[in-house]
């Protein structure tokens, strides 16, 4: 472990105050995904950070996805995992394996993970409290089960974080036919942050925020206005898998979410890095 010197040491504690006063009580909504999901390492950091929040008095909502481990069942199964535009095609089979997996061994694995490290958690599915309410999403090509949110019921998720829990969400969600539908977990995370009145919506990814020059790490965008974003898209700097991360930040802070952030996963205690220092860590959107 790298050796900080005392006076370095206090003054990061002294940076840090501030931005617990302000913090304390309110709630942030994190999108947990990507390699901080995967490696070990990284799966402890984030987990001490959350209960570190927690302590201060943040209310913390983990929303995660588990696109990794669902294509590794299917795979065990003998079925191929198809995508269009980014979106998984998921037919009954696919459903039912996408409700096993998400719904329980991701979520709980992740709970108990949570608890190992002192905290506090409540596994949750969309389908818990009639939490996410979706339609079929209408697309050129049919995607199956795929749901677009209709409505995010929250009243399940703030039983738990005034309980003290950190309510650790999977985004599977019920249909008004009566129907399971599996939902994009940026997407599921930027609305349950709006309704939430959430200050924060943290979507941890395996890139440092938005680039300049997406081959060159050094050009990150610290800051954006979301009204900035479409002519960022025009120049090429907002394209391939980023649109659809950003237009959920975007989504967020325009139903009043008060910042956005995409942060790099990849770099442990991201999360704290974020919330407590004056610099901050990736790109944020407001």
């Amino acid at each position: 472990m790298q050796h900080i010197p005392e006076q370095d040491r206090a003054k990061i504690l002294i940076q840090a105050l501030p931005y617990i006063q302000k913090w304390a009580g309110k709630t942030i909504v994190v999108k947990y995904g990507g390699n901080a999901m995967i490696s070990p390492e990284l799966k402890d950091a984030v987990m001490n950070d959350i209960v570190l929040l927690q302590l201060v008095g943040i209310n913390v909502v983990l929303v995660h996805g588990g696109g990794p481990e669902i294509s590794g069942m299917l795979k065990k199964i003998g079925k191929e995992s198809k995508f269009i535009n980014g979106l998984r095609v998921t037919d009954e089979e696919t459903i039912d394996v996408v409700q096993m997996v998400l719904a329980g061994k991701v979520n709980k694995s992740l709970v108990q993970l949570l608890e190992q490290h002192s905290g506090k958690a409540l596994g949750l599915c969309g389908l818990d409290g009639r939490m996410i309410m979706a339609d079929k999403k209408a697309s050129a090509e049919d995607l199956g089960f795929v749901g677009e949110i209709r409505e995010i019921n929250t009243g399940v998720i703030e039983d738990a974080t005034n309980n003290g829990y950190v309510p650790i969400i999977s985004t599977v969600a019920g249909g008004y036919d009566g129907a399971v539908y599996n939902i994009n977990a940026d997407l599921a995370a930027a609305r349950i942050a709006a309704e939430l009145k959430a200050v924060k919506l943290i979507l941890m990814t395996d890139i440092r925020g938005l680039l300049k020059d997406k081959d060159n790490e050094d050009t990150l965008i610290p800051v954006v206005n979301v009204s900035e974003v479409p002519s960022l898209k025009r120049e090429g700097i907002i394209s391939g898998g980023m649109i659809p991360k950003i237009d959920c930040c975007v989504e967020a802070v325009r139903r009043g979410v008060k910042r956005a952030h995409i942060i790099d996963g990849r770099i442990p205690h991201s999360i704290l890095i974020e919330m407590f220092s004056d610099e901050g860590i990736g790109t944020m959107f407001y």
